[in-house]
């Protein structure tokens, strides 16, 4: 399985990337904005997305609009320090599955993650 983490900070990209302890994810990509993540979305189509909200050139609620339009399928799971409630809302109608508040540990990545794929493959069966 293949996964792209979108974040604007190389810092949390490679806390993201160093935090996930599933065997299903074998290929890591990553991208500092939503018009470089739809980019490499296209070329790479992975099946899983961390999305930062807040991030210049576009931001996240704007790249979930546009990566579930590539991929109706795809998993998008919003990690982001807002609590601007109304922005995470309006990520979740643009197609984002799931939310996770920064700051995080790793057993709460994972879980998150864990219950997106266990989700889709409910909605598969």
């Amino acid at each position: 399985m293949k996964m792209l983490i979108v974040d604007d900070s190389t810092v949390m990209q490679r806390k993201i990337q160093r935090s996930i302890a599933l065997d299903a994810i074998t290929d890591f990509f990553t991208a500092s904005n939503g018009v470089e993540a739809i980019e490499i979305f296209k070329q790479q189509q992975p099946e899983l997305v961390t999305m930062d909200l807040t991030m210049p050139e576009m931001d996240g609620v704007e790249c979930v609009k546009h990566l579930i339009a590539i991929n109706p399928d795809a998993l998008v799971l919003v990690i982001s320090s807002l609590s601007d409630k109304a922005t995470t809302i309006q990520a979740m109608k643009n197609g984002a599955k799931g939310f996770l508040t920064k700051p995080f540990d790793d057993d709460q990545l994972n879980a998150a993650i864990e219950q997106l794929l266990e989700e889709a493959q409910s909605d598969a069966s």
